[in-house]
C-alpha cells in the first residue's frame, strides 16, 4: 500500500507539465492543478476548478481528504490521471528514463522556488523605530552615517552586527517555515545556507541616497544618487556582488536598489544597470524596485527576456485614506480588488512583494481592547497571506523583529506570539511526504497513458505532429517535479515552483538546444502567457 501511495504522489507530480491540445478544446487529460503551466486559452476552464492548489501533490491530498466524493480508489487515481498500462506508440521516441536536457541543479529550484520570506530590518541599514540601541553616541540621529559620525561609532555597529541576529533567530526563521531571507549583506549568506534559506541580496541604501528617508543611509533627506560619482559607485557595487555571488547556490537574485524615488532617470539607469550586470551573469535573477509606479514597471519587467522580477511594496498604515478604513475593510478592498492579479500578469508572473507588514492605522483599530486590535491585524494579515499565495512570485514580511517593547504589526515574532500571523508559513511541511523511490514502471505507465491521449485525440483530426517532442515535455515536467518534492535544503518546507514562466522558459530553450528548433514546440511546452 505504501509503495501505491508513493506511485500516486509520483504520477501527480507529473502534472507540472500541460498537456497541450488543439486551441480553444479542453485537453483531453482533464485534472490538473493551478501548478501546471497553464498558457493555453483552453485550459483556464480547468484551472479555475482548482484555484488556489499551488502544488501538485496538495491537490490530490485535499480532494482525497475532503470527503466521500472526493475518496479516492487506486483505480480512480490511475483513471484520473490518465494513468494506464499502453504499448508505446512511435517507438523511435525518446524513452522516458532518459529525458534530452539535464536536471535541474539545487541553485535552480532555490531561485524558480516561491519564496516565503522575512526581511531583517536594521541588521545592515539602520532604522531608529526598529533599533534604538544603536543610537546611544549620536544624539538625535536617525541614520548609519550619523552613528558613523557619533562617539564609538565603529565599535557600536560591529558589536550589533555581531549579535542583532543570533542562532536562535535562524532556527527560529527555519522553525516557521521561512524559506528566503531579504537583507543588504551577503556575508551571511553562509548563515542562511546552514539553515536551508534562499537569500535575495538587497542593496537597501546607494551611494548618496535613492531616497530621502533616513533608511537610505544618510538622514540628509535629500537623493543624490544620481551623480556621476555616486552612480558610478552604486553599479560597481553591484558589479562586485554579481560577480561574487552569481554562482553561490543559495542566492535567489540581487536587488538593484530599495525604494528609489522615482524621476526620469529610473528606468534608463536601471535598463543600463541590468544590461552592465548581464556581461557578468546572464541567468542571475536580478530584481527592481516598482519605485512607487507598480503599473508602469509591471510591464517594464514583462517585456524583458531575461529573469528580472519585480519588487512591490505594500503597506496600508500611512496616509489618510488608509486610516479612514478598518483592518476589516483593507482585508475585504484587497480579496475583492485583487490588485496584483494584473500586476502578475504583466510581468509574466516575475513579481514579488518584497514588504508587507500586519500594522495597520491607529485609527483602522477601531478599538482600545487589546483583542480586537490583533483581531483586525489578523484579518489584513491573512488576506495578504492569501494575495501573495495566489498571484505572486513570493512575499517577505518586513520585519523579523525590534530591539525593545512590544509591536505585533511589525514585528514577525510578536505577530507570531499573538497569533496574527501563522506559526508555520511554509506551505507543506517535508515530513508529510513519504520519499518518492526511483519507480520508472510507474512513471512509464503514466507518461504512455498521457501520451496515448495526446495520439488519439490529434490523430483523430489527421494530425500526428512530433509526438516525441510531448513526451519529452512530459518526462521533464515529471522530474522536475520530483526534484522540486524531494530537493533537500536542510529546511523543514516542501519547495514549490514560484516563478512558473521563467521555468518553462528555461525548459524550452534547453529542449530546443538538445533537439531543434521546430514548428511543434509546443508540444513540448510554451512560457508565453
Amino acid at each position: 500500500m505504501e509503495e501505491q501511495q508513493l506511485s500516486k504522489e509520483a504520477a501527480a507530480a507529473a502534472q507540472i507539465r500541460p498537456t497541450p491540445a488543439a486551441p480553444n478544446v479542453l485537453p483531453p487529460l482533464r485534472y490538473h492543478t493551478k501548478f501546471v503551466i497553464s498558457n493555453h486559452r483552453h485550459w483556464r476552464q480547468e484551472k479555475q476548478r482548482v484555484r488556489g492548489f499551488q502544488h501538485p501533490l496538495e491537490y490530490l491530498r485535499r480532494e482525497s481528504e475532503s470527503g466521500d466524493k472526493w475518496k479516492l480508489d487506486d483505480k480512480e487515481v490511475s483513471d484520473r490521471f490518465g494513468v494506464k498500462i499502453a504499448d508505446k506508440v512511435f517507438t523511435n521516441s525518446p524513452n522516458f528514463s532518459t529525458p534530452n536536457v539535464a536536471p535541474l541543479s539545487p541553485r535552480d529550484i532555490f531561485r524558480f522556488r516561491k519564496q516565503r520570506g522575512i526581511n531583517l530590518g536594521s541588521w545592515f541599514v539602520q532604522e531608529r523605530w526598529i533599533c534604538e540601541s544603536t543610537y546611544c553616541g549620536c544624539g538625535g540621529g536617525q541614520s548609519d552615517l550619523h552613528i558613523a559620525q557619533g562617539a564609538n561609532g565603529k565599535e557600536i555597529m560591529e558589536h550589533h552586527w555581531d549579535t542583532w541576529i543570533t542562532e536562535e533567530d535562524w532556527s527560529a526563521i527555519q522553525s516557521q517555515g521561512f524559506n528566503t531571507v531579504r537583507l543588504p549583506d551577503p556575508s551571511r549568506n553562509w548563515d542562511a545556507e546552514r539553515y536551508g534559506l534562499g537569500i535575495l541580496i538587497d542593496l537597501h541604501a546607494a551611494p548618496g541616497a535613492q531616497n530621502r528617508d533616513s533608511h537610505s543611509g544618510t538622514g540628509s533627506g535629500e537623493v543624490r544618487m544620481w551623480t556621476k560619482t555616486n552612480l558610478s559607485r552604486t553599479v560597481h557595487a553591484l558589479q562586485v556582488l554579481t560577480a561574487q555571488l552569481a554562482s553561490r547556490p543559495n542566492v535567489v537574485g540581487i536587488e538593484l536598489v530599495n525604494e528609489p524615488a522615482n524621476n526620469d532617470h529610473v528606468q534608463k539607469w536601471y535598463e543600463d544597470t541590468l544590461a552592465a550586470l548581464r556581461k557578468i551573469s546572464q541567468d542571475l535573477p536580478l530584481y527592481i524596485s516598482d519605485a512607487w509606479d507598480a503599473q508602469w514597471y509591471s510591464k517594464i519587467v514583462g517585456a524583458r527576456s531575461d529573469f528580472v522580477v519585480l519588487d512591490h511594496h505594500l503597506y496600508r498604515c500611512f496616509t489618510p485614506e488608509d486610516a479612514n478604513l478598518s483592518g476589516d475593510e483593507h482585508a475585504a478592498a484587497l480579496r475583492n480588488s485583487r490588485p496584483l492579479v494584473p500586476l502578475s500578469a504583466a510581468a509574466r508572473g516575475n513579481i514579488i512583494v518584497g514588504e508587507w507588514s500586519a500594522a495597520l492605522n491607529p485609527a483602522s483599530l477601531r478599538s482600545n481592547e487589546a483583542g480586537e486590535q490583533d483581531r483586525q491585524r489578523r484579518v489584513w494579515a491573512q488576506a495578504q497571506i492569501d494575495a501573495y499565495e495566489t498571484s505572486c512570485g513570493g512575499w517577505f514580511f518586513w520585519t523579523w523583529k525590534k530591539g525593545t517593547g512590544w509591536d505585533a504589526g511589525w514585528s514577525a515574532k510578536d505577530a507570531t506570539l499573538a497569533a496574527i500571523l501563522p506559526r508555520w508559513v511554509g506551505g507543506r511541511r517535508k515530513s508529510e511526504i513519504r520519499r518518492i523511490p526511483s519507480d520508472a514502471r510507474w512513471k512509464q505507465q503514466a507518461l504512455n497513458g498521457a501520451l496515448d491521449q495526446h495520439k488519439n485525440y490529434w490523430a483523430s483530426r489527421g494530425a500526428y505532429n512530433e509526438l516525441w517532442r510531448f513526451e519529452d515535455g512530459y518526462s521533464t515536467g515529471w522530474n522536475d517535479a520530483v526534484m522540486f518534492l524531494t530537493f533537500n535544503d536542510n529546511g523543514p518546507s516542501v519547495s514549490e515552483l514560484g516563478f512558473r514562466s521563467e521555468w518553462l522558459k528555461r525548459r524550452v530553450a534547453d529542449h530546443v538546444k538538445a533537439r531543434g528548433k521546430s514548428g511543434n514546440i509546443w508540444e513540448f511546452g510554451e512560457y508565453s502567457q
